[in-house]
């Protein structure tokens, strides 16, 4: 039992050596004249906390921010937004190492628009600024005196990491969900933060990324899968048609519903614009509205242009396909879940391939070994609309 005990205490305090940053609450560490401060908080994201006291008197609250930039030479930064919730608007202190002197500063900055940021004066009054960094844990601490503006029970605040410094500029930070989503709502009287819009708009945007999965990322995949082989199986006649129908048409429904979602949070986020995945959804919409509608201008099946339509209609499956597939991982890039998730849907993916490959292998062979094949360059449609599959078909 003695031995027992001995490990799982070595355990613990591995687990604190090895992640001292994000293993220690606010009430634990350790903070230069730490007597100023009444209260701390650990704010919701990026590992951060703020110490703080505040005088009603005459309105003047002490804050001791601490938080880890998200990478080796970067910066962090706290900022009270006085006229709004976000980014834009926000009042901020940001400390970094200077090049030029070697120490650690803190600068003020007047967040005006998205882009790149310049010292400049704050709407409030703040003194006795400085910065301190930690090289054993990394973390950095922004201390300072601030006249509260406006309501100390409501104040918007706003925290943020970055990742490196250029020319003494902070360079912009990563655009993970919890970078996005750290903000909220400060009370300095009751000694607590809010968060904001943050968490519903991080359920958005899940649910975004799952109907976009299910829709461009699985269903149309499977849907080209079934069309594509398992008409050329008499058995699976017509019930092959009528599935891929019913697979392709529920995709699209997912698929428009997923990209309105898109839309909405695009609307939601101004300043912040993932250029690749937009256009490529709204490609995939364009396309993939273009590949539904089309069902209503097909030729008859003993029609001469039918075999142009096949073409066109084959290879504007196999592009949502390849485009849905793209689009997936960057929303994963951009959404960052759980690796699981990510390395959950590479298993799916590499499974469909697989049977894919199986599948082009077994209806090669039966093609080859069908003696009805045709040589006529527009085959006739006798399948609820459609051929067997010729050699090299699209």
């Amino acid at each position: 039992m003695a031995s027992r005990r001995s490990l799982l205490v070595v355990f613990v305090l591995s687990l604190i050596a090895v992640s001292p940053a994000t293993s220690l609450t606010c009430s634990t560490q350790k903070l230069t004249n730490s007597n100023l401060y009444s209260a701390c908080l650990d704010l919701p994201t990026l590992g951060s906390s703020l110490h703080y006291s505040y005088d009603a008197a005459n309105s003047s609250a002490a804050v001791a921010y601490v938080a880890t930039p998200s990478k080796s030479g970067g910066w962090v930064s706290w900022a009270l937004n006085p006229s709004g919730t976000k980014m834009v608007g926000s009042q901020a202190l940001i400390a970094f190492r200077d090049s030029s002197t070697g120490a650690m500063a803190v600068k003020t900055y007047n967040i005006s628009s998205y882009g790149p940021v310049q010292e400049s004066k704050i709407s409030f009054e703040v003194w006795d600024m400085a910065a301190e960094e930690n090289t054993t844990d990394g973390t950095m601490k922004i201390y300072a005196k601030i006249k509260v503006p406006g309501d100390a029970s409501k104040l918007n605040q706003v925290w943020q990491v970055g990742p490196s410094v250029t020319d003494g500029t902070p360079d912009k930070h990563d655009f993970g969900s919890g970078n996005r989503n750290a903000m909220g709502t400060l009370d300095l009287v009751a000694g607590q933060t809010v968060a904001t819009s943050g968490g519903s708009r991080t359920k958005k945007k899940n649910i975004h990324g799952i109907l976009n999965v299910i829709s461009w990322g699985i269903m149309f995949p499977v849907g080209v899968i079934i069309a594509r082989y398992l008409r050329d199986f008499p058995s699976a006649d017509p019930a092959w048609f009528y599935l891929h129908v019913l697979c392709q048409v529920s995709a699209y429904i997912i698929g428009v519903s997923g990209w309105g979602t898109g839309l909405k949070l695009g609307s939601e986020s101004s300043g912040i614009v993932y250029s690749t995945h937009r256009n490529l959804g709204i490609t995939l919409f364009c396309i993939a509205t273009v590949q539904i509608f089309a069902l209503l201008v097909r030729p008859k099946k003993d029609h001469k242009y039918r075999f142009y339509w096949n073409i066109y209609h084959h290879g504007i499956g196999y592009a949502i396909v390849i485009l849905g597939i793209l689009n997936v991982f960057k929303g994963y890039n951009i959404l960052r879940p759980g690796e699981k998730w990510k390395s959950g849907y590479i298993i799916l993916i590499a499974i469909l391939g697989g049977i894919a490959l199986f599948l082009e292998v077994v209806t090669w062979i039966v093609v080859l070994n069908r003696p009805d094949k045709t040589t006529k360059p527009y085959d006739g449609y006798t399948n609820n609309g459609q051929s067997r599959q010729e050699p090299l078909a699209p």
